[in-house]
């Protein structure tokens, strides 16, 4: 596999990263109250979403952090990390 074929394989750290961002932007559009930057972090959000579905499909699930990632899932709300949790705890 080419280097290049890795850098086109979805991500859940450069998922989660690009939601960050997504937020981050969301934010300041609406602190200021720029559409423009509301509706760009929606979609960057929309598309980190998709980005950690797709990473998440791809992942063997014994080489999650089980318990730990499930309770972080819960605390954050990111459902994708409570399923991902609970699908490398059951493989323990």
């Amino acid at each position: 596999m080419s280097s290049q074929d890795n850098e086109q394989q979805p991500s859940l750290i450069g998922g989660h990263a690009e939601y960050i961002k997504g937020a981050t932007e969301s934010i300041i559009g609406n602190v200021t109250g720029s559409q423009a930057w509301t509706n760009s972090g929606e979609q960057v959000k929309s598309h980190a979403v998709d980005t950690m579905k797709a990473a998440g499909e791809r992942r063997d699930p014994s080489q999650g952090f089980g318990k730990v990632e499930q309770k972080l899932g819960q605390t954050t709300g990111c459902e994708g990390m409570v399923k991902e949790g609970e699908a490398s705890k059951r493989s323990d």
